[in-house]
């Protein structure tokens, strides 16, 4: 029987923490797949590695490029406010994509570990109605694993988690840079 893990919070790491479970599933020859909702970039670790993980590892993106771009909206994340793009249409429509393209691949590959990348961050901001990623749980296969990330996961996916982690921030340098191979 698979279970359901959330790795949600303020802290960096979540999408760490479920490709680290994906590298392990990898070692022991077992089919990862990795979705990841809002996420374009091809010079990530975990999009750069896929050639030398397969046929164990895939991983397919659904978002457009550069959606922080224009700095619309404030929003806030652990009492921080952030500037991201007011969404639109196109975003809630690769969200949708994503999550049909989710539910093809558990009926079709059913794979031991699946990742839904930033899938609680998009029910949160409504892209994806969580009553749908509720029925995505409801369906996966006994031999498939599903690890759910990303921010301000609403109550009902913790719920439905039968592991649920939360990763808080709780200091980083003021003068912090993203370092490639570590936070991407």
């Amino acid at each position: 029987m698979g279970y359901v893990y959330l790795y949600t919070g303020t802290g960096g790491g979540k999408t760490a923490n479920a490709i680290g479970l994906a590298l392990r599933s990898v070692g022991h020859n077992k089919s990862v797949v990795v979705i990841q909702f809002f996420k374009w970039r091809t010079d990530i670790g975990e999009y750069l590695i896929k050639g030398r993980l397969a046929p164990y590892y895939e991983i397919y993106q659904f978002g457009r490029e550069a959606w922080l771009g224009e700095k619309d909206k404030t929003t806030e994340f652990a009492g921080k406010k952030f500037m991201v793009e007011c969404f639109k249409s196109q975003d809630k429509e690769l969200a949708k994509r994503g999550l049909d393209f989710a539910r093809k691949i558990m009926r079709e590959k059913k794979p031991h570990l699946l990742v839904l990348d930033e899938i609680a961050l998009a029910a949160y901001w409504k892209l994806l109605d969580t009553k749908e990623v509720l029925a995505l749980l409801d369906n996966v296969p006994d031999e498939t694993t599903v690890v759910m990330t990303g921010r301000l996961a609403p109550k009902e996916l913790a719920d439905k988690a039968d592991f649920v982690n939360v990763v808080e921030l709780v200091k980083m340098p003021e003068d912090f840079k993203l370092t490639e191979g570590i936070q991407y």
